[in-house]
C-alpha cells in the first residue's frame, strides 16, 4: 500500500504526561490459585476428584539360591547324613577309676534280725496322745465383730437418714453477756464527702502580727496619688552595630 493511505486523524506522537505504560509493574509474580488439579485449587470453585497413577513398584527379585560359596558336605544327602560309619583316630583314654564295691566278706546277714528271720509280734504299752491338746488357738466370740446396724453405714442394709443434735449456739442465746456489745457511740459516723460530691472548703487564716523590727518603713502619705510619670520616648537607633570598632586614621595617631 503507497503513503497516500488515510489512517486517520491520530499521528505517532510523545504524550503530554506519564501514562500508565511508562511504569512497570510486578508482572506475573502474582498468581490466582489454579482451577486444575488437587493441590492449590480455587476454593470457590468445584474441585473433581483426582486420581493418581501411583508409584512404580520395584523389580521383581529371583532367588536363585546360595552362590559357590555354599558348599554341601559330600555325606550331606536331602534326607539328612548318609549313615555310612565314620572312623577317626581318637587320643588314648584315661583309665578308669578301680571299683570299690565291698567283697563277701564285709556283709552280716546274724545281725540282720527281726528283718530277715520270723519273730513274734510284740506289742508295748504307749502314753495316751490322741487326747491331749495344745494351747487352745480357736478365737472365741468376743473376737468377732457383729457389724452395726444404727448410723449411716451399715453394711448390707438400708440405711435409714440419720440426724444429729448440735450443740447450742453462744450467739443469740440468752448465754451470751450483750453488755459487751458495742453501742452506738462506738461506730464513727462517714463524712458525705466520701461517698457524695465535695462541697469546696474554706479557711480562716490566723492574724498577722506588726513588724517588731526597727525599720524606717513608709507610711501612707509619702505615696503621691496625683502624680503621673511621663512615658518613655521612642528613637530609631544607631545604624551600625554596637560590636563594631571604629575605623583608625593618620591622625590618630
Amino acid at each position: 500500500m503507497g503513503s497516500d493511505v488515510w489512517v486517520g486523524p491520530w499521528r505517532p506522537h510523545r504524550p503530554r504526561g506519564p501514562i500508565a505504560a511508562l511504569y512497570r509493574g510486578p508482572g506475573p509474580k502474582y498468581l490466582l490459585p489454579p482451577n486444575t488439579g488437587y493441590t492449590l485449587h480455587d476454593p470457590s470453585r468445584p474441585r473433581a476428584p483426582a486420581f493418581s497413577f501411583g508409584a512404580r513398584l520395584p523389580p521383581p527379585r529371583t532367588f536363585c539360591g546360595p552362590g559357590p560359596g555354599h558348599l554341601v558336605p559330600a555325606r550331606m544327602t536331602v534326607r539328612g547324613p548318609d549313615g555310612s560309619p565314620a572312623y577317626s583316630i581318637h587320643g588314648r583314654p584315661r583309665p578308669a577309676a578301680p571299683l570299690l564295691t565291698p567283697g563277701p566278706g564285709r556283709y552280716f546277714p546274724e545281725r540282720a534280725g527281726n528283718a530277715t528271720y520270723p519273730s513274734a509280734p510284740r506289742h508295748s504299752i504307749a502314753p495316751r496322745n490322741w487326747g491331749a491338746h495344745a494351747e487352745q488357738q480357736t478365737p472365741g466370740p468376743a473376737t468377732y465383730t457383729v457389724p452395726s446396724l444404727l448410723g449411716p453405714r451399715v453394711v448390707g442394709k438400708v440405711s435409714a437418714p440419720t440426724y444429729s443434735i448440735c450443740g447450742r449456739s453462744a450467739v443469740g442465746s440468752f448465754c451470751e453477756d450483750l453488755s459487751k456489745t458495742p453501742g452506738p457511740c462506738a461506730y464513727h459516723v462517714v463524712s458525705p464527702a466520701i461517698y457524695k460530691a465535695r462541697a469546696p472548703q474554706f479557711s480562716m487564716l490566723a492574724r498577722t502580727s506588726p513588724p517588731r523590727d526597727n525599720s524606717l518603713n513608709p507610711g501612707p502619705a509619702a505615696y503621691s496619688v496625683d502624680q503621673h510619670r511621663k512615658p518613655r520616648g521612642w528613637s530609631f537607633g544607631i545604624r551600625h552595630s554596637d560590636y563594631l570598632a571604629r575605623v583608625l586614621t593618620d591622625a590618630d595617631d
